[in-house]
Formats: C-alpha cells, sequence, structure tokens
C-alpha cells in the first residue's frame, strides 16, 4: 500500500508559500503524509480546501456543461443552430432532443469536471485538516457526488490512504445514494452553524442533504420513483428546522437573487462568489446572459454583447399563464415600471418590468425576452441587418433556423441580471460580481411542501400554505389546489412540477426534476419520442478504459 510520494515542485512551492518548517529533505527522499501535512499546516491546509471551492465555479456556470445536461436536455431550455452559430456538429441539438452517446463531448468534460471537485476535496482530507476543514472538503465532495450519481448513475471514491494501483471503488444506485447520505449525515455537526453563503455551513449541508433524500427513490428506480416516508419525514423535518432558524427569508424582487448585489441576498443560502473586474478565481458569470442576449443586446457593445445561442421554448412560457405573442409587443417607455404585465396580475418570475439595476442602463427587463427589444433610451433595437431585434418564440422542428428571423428566434432568458457596475464594453463582458447561485431558502420551502405531498399521510394543506407564501412573495395569485405533476404533460401549469420550473428555471434542476416527478421521457417541443436509456447520461468511453470497476449504462 502507498503511503508516502516524492515531494514534487508544487509542494515545495507551496511550503514556501505557507512556512518555513525544517523538512532536513535528503535528495531522493520521500515525505509521508503526515510530514508534508505537517509542514504544509493549517494555511496550507487550507489553501488546498481553497482549491476544492474553486472547483466548483466553471462547471457549475459553462454554459456547456452541467447546466447543458441538466437544462438542455429539458422543456426549460434549446440551444437552435442559427445559420454557421451554434451548430457544433450537433453537440446541443443531441442534448435537448436525447440523442447523445458516450462520446459526447459534453458527457465527457462534464464527467471529468465533477470527478476534479471529486478528487481536490478527497485531497484535503489527506494532510491532516481540522475537523471544520474535513467537513467542508467532504461536503464539497458531497456537492460533486450528488451530481455524479444524478446525471451518470454511479460515481468513484478513492480515500486518502486507499491503494493506488487499485482502481476506486465505485457507488450505484441505492447504495450512492446511502453513502452520501451517511457523508453529509457524519459531516454536517462539524460544520459551522453560520458562515458566508460562499463557505459550507450546517444549514447547506442540510440542504443537500433534503435533495440527496428527496431524489432517492428516483435514484434508486428512475423509470418509477418510489418515496419512503421516513425519507420524506426527514425532508420535512430538516426544512422545518431552516425554516424556524429564520435565518433566510424570501427577497422582496425575485432578480434581485442573482443581480450584482446578490451577496446580500437573504434567500442565496451557498453560492460561488465572483468579484467585479476581477479575474481571478471567477466562474465567468457573465455567460449566464451572453450565452442568451443578442450580439445588439448592449449598445456600448454592440456587435458583441452576447453570443446569440440559448432559448426558451414557448410552452415553458406558457406555463407561466401568459400567452405567447405571435408578434411583437408594444415599446416600453424607458422609466415605465410595469412593463409588459400587469404587476398584480403576472407572476413577477416571468420578467419583462423594468429592473433599477439593469434597465436604464441597458434597457434590459431581466426573465423571458419576447418580441421587440429596446435599448435603454426606450429606443427599438436592431439586428445585425437592421431588422427589428425582435425575438420570436417560433422555432424550427429541427432546430436549425435559415429563415429571415435567423437572428431573433428563440424566447430568450436573463437570470442574472448583468453587471453593469464598470462602464463600457468592460461592464458587459468582462469579470461580473453576480454571485452563481446554488442554493435558495425557496427551495427548502418547496421541498418541504413536495416532501408533504408524497407522505405515506400526505399533508396538502399545509404544503399549499408554503406554496402561496412563495407564490405571494413573487406577486403571483395563490391557488386552493395543487397537484404534484400531470403524468401526461410536463408543461401544465397547475402543478407543483411547474412551479419548480417557474421559481428555479435555468438554475440546473430541471432534468432533476422532470424525472423524479416520473415526465422525462414524455414528448415536449422539439421532443416528440425517447427512449429510456436516456434517464441516465453514458459513462463515458475514456472513463470506462480507466477504471473497470464503472459498468456502461443500459443501452450504450
Amino acid at each position: 500500500m502507498i503511503k508516502s510520494f516524492k515531494l514534487k515542485v508544487f509542494g515545495l512551492v507551496l511550503v514556501t508559500a505557507v512556512g518555513c518548517t525544517k523538512l532536513d529533505e535528503q535528495l531522493n527522499s520521500t515525505l509521508t503524509n503526515t510530514q508534508t501535512a505537517n509542514a504544509l499546516g493549517s494555511a496550507g491546509v487550507g489553501l488546498l480546501l481553497q482549491a476544492a471551492y474553486t472547483d466548483i465555479g466553471g462547471p457549475f456556470t459553462a454554459q456547456d456543461l452541467i447546466f447543458s445536461l441538466q437544462e438542455n436536455s429539458t422543456d426549460e431550455s434549446l440551444v437552435p443552430t442559427r445559420g454557421g452559430d451554434w451548430d457544433d456538429n450537433g453537440v446541443w441539438r443531441v442534448v435537448h432532443s436525447h440523442g447523445w452517446d458516450a462520446n459526447h463531448s459534453q458527457v465527457l468534460n462534464v464527467y471529468n469536471a465533477l470527478n476534479k471537485i471529486n478528487f481536490d476535496a478527497t485531497n484535503v482530507l489527506a494532510f491532516s485538516p481540522s475537523a471544520q476543514q474535513a467537513a467542508e472538503a467532504r461536503f464539497i465532495r458531497a456537492l460533486s457526488l450528488y451530481q455524479l450519481l444524478d446525471l451518470y448513475g454511479q460515481f468513484p471514491v478513492r480515500n486518502p490512504g486507499d491503494n493506488l494501483l487499485n482502481a476506486p471503488k465505485v457507488y450505484a444506485g441505492a447504495v450512492g445514494a446511502d453513502f452520501i447520505i451517511a457523508e453529509l449525515t457524519a459531516i454536517i455537526p462539524s460544520l459551522p452553524a453560520t458562515s458566508a453563503a460562499n463557505k459550507a455551513n450546517q444549514t447547506s449541508g442540510n440542504v443537500l442533504l433534503m435533495k440527496c433524500l428527496l431524489n432517492k427513490g428516483a435514484w434508486t428506480n428512475r423509470a418509477a420513483p418510489t418515496f419512503a416516508d421516513a425519507d420524506m419525514q426527514r425532508v420535512i423535518t430538516i426544512g422545518n428546522s431552516i425554516i424556524a432558524s429564520g435565518r433566510y427569508s424570501l427577497a422582496t424582487e425575485y432578480f434581485s437573487n442573482f443581480d450584482v448585489d446578490n451577496g446580500a441576498s437573504p434567500e442565496n443560502i451557498f453560492t460561488y462568489v465572483n468579484t467585479t473586474g476581477v479575474g481571478a478565481n471567477n466562474s465567468g458569470i457573465n455567460g449566464t446572459w451572453a450565452r442568451t442576449l443578442h450580439y445588439n443586446s448592449y449598445t456600448p457593445a454592440n456587435p458583441n454583447a452576447g453570443w446569440n445561442g440559448f432559448s426558451t421554448i414557448s410552452d415553458f412560457y406558457n406555463s407561466f399563464g401568459a400567452v405567447t405573442p405571435a408578434v411583437g409587443v408594444t415599446q416600453f417607455a424607458a422609466g415605465n415600471k410595469t412593463g409588459r404585465y400587469a404587476d398584480t396580475a403576472m407572476d413577477s418570475r416571468i420578467g419583462g418590468r423594468y429592473y433599477a439595476k439593469s434597465t436604464p442602463q441597458s434597457g434590459i427587463r431581466p426573465g423571458l425576452l419576447i418580441g421587440q427589444q429596446y435599448d435603454e433610451n426606450g429606443v427599438a433595437s436592431k439586428d445585425r441587418k437592421n431588422a427589428p431585434l425582435a425575438f420570436d418564440p417560433v422555432i424550427a422542428n429541427d432546430m436549425k433556423e435559415t429563415g429571415a428571423n435567423l437572428e431573433v428566434t428563440g424566447i430568450r432568458v436573463v437570470k442574472y441580471a448583468p453587471d453593469l457596475s464598470l462602464p463600457g464594453t468592460a461592464s458587459f463582458g468582462g469579470p461580473s460580481g453576480n454571485d452563481l447561485v446554488i442554493f435558495r431558502y425557496a427551495d427548502v420551502l418547496l421541498m418541504v411542501a413536495e416532501a408533504r405531498m408524497r407522505a405515506a399521510t400526505p399533508d396538502n394543506a399545509a404544503a399549499l400554505t408554503l406554496i402561496n407564501q412563495l407564490r405571494t412573495a413573487r406577486r403571483a395569485a395563490t391557488v386552493t389546489s395543487m397537484p404534484l405533476a400531470n403524468p401526461n404533460n410536463p408543461v401544465d401549469p397547475t402543478t407543483l412540477l411547474a412551479e419548480r420550473g417557474r421559481e428555479f428555471y435555468w438554475e440546473s434542476q430541471r432534468r432533476t426534476d422532470l424525472i423524479r416527478f416520473g415526465v422525462y421521457l414524455k414528448p415536449w417541443q422539439y421532443k416528440p419520442v425517447d427512449n429510456a436509456k436516456y434517464l441516465l447520461f453514458p459513462i463515458p468511453s475514456q472513463a470506462l478504459a480507466a477504471n473497470p470497476n464503472l459498468t456502461q449504462n443500459p443501452g450504450y
């Protein structure tokens, strides 16, 4: 069993950076992990832990990693090919239409990115961390394992001290769920009770635990999920404790959870921090709006304001109770605080209203962007051919747009209001200050509501109280009933599944929800048929070759 290693140049640099511990090293000698841990000290272990935290930003933010597999594979996101733009050999279209295989680039890249988090978090445990540092590292690892189990149905684990000549052990299905649940249960008491939102604490640990308990039945049998009452009761107990703590509340303005000042949001529980104008460790959060906006969506940056890619479909837009307009909409006055919808009549989460952090500076009204767009002065925007910049909900059936509306096809989505705090183009395309949101208090409310509805003895009245609490905060009308899902219609707007869509769209939760609610294989726009194998992504071919303990998922 390998218990020591050659000290590499990186190790020497790290030791030099954190202290002057005497190593008494001889040429070609080796250091044990204990010796290295003593040399690093707590500050060095802290750097290793920070490296694991830093790993989170890229895969959770980038448009072609977790977001693509969790959102583009659903009814919430679609990337149509527009002429030569966004073709990339069809990788985006096959994700939406469910046609990927084990060699799909995004399937491989997500797997590798999540396992880098897995490895770097586990690496912290090899160097004698404090109890809190170990708990934080295990939380980060659990976050990566949650995504691996959800997406691929299995995950590898190598613990400190394991023989490096042996392939890592692999956990799958219910066993994998139990592993993550046991990990979180063990470490939560060692996490701090409170912390900044970008560091793990007992609440973020409990939210991840709730998610594992709620999804365990789906991970065990994705084709026909079941829900153990003991798991549902535990979700309810944990969630009620978070609610009763009073530490979190729903924001009065929905989009403030995602704007440049969202570090002050009362409902953001776990985030990845970004800083305006600072490139180091910045997750590229500006891509969340650049990926969807048109090249001319922000006048100072024309024609490079956006990448003119990602869209949503009209069925999802209609799940808000809105009717998709066939033509453009009435021009907004620059100071109009109402916009397209009457504030008392339409769910605020659909957007389309004046927003002080972006509208007066850019004309952008966060939410679902449809129809004619306007600049900060209320002047109608144009596309690059000088035609009206009016986003059209109609997308070509094969997702290959070649018509006159080449540049404007598809409803656009701006969840994160652009950081406009710097002058000119730098404020739009450079490192931005919006923190990436991973867990929010609204999810606690809806998970408790769902668990109450799935309990052996359902308590729909208590669930409805929580749902209406959220809907009131979002300026949506209260409801007197709300079923879990319509098994024949994934976009039925009257269901809890639809409520979760309205609340968490483009937050990389939709695929997980559709599977748990039993409708992921149902047809929706631009995905007329499906195959049960697509309930899981394949294990990448490269990973199978490297670890014989992995097993390819059925059908691939």
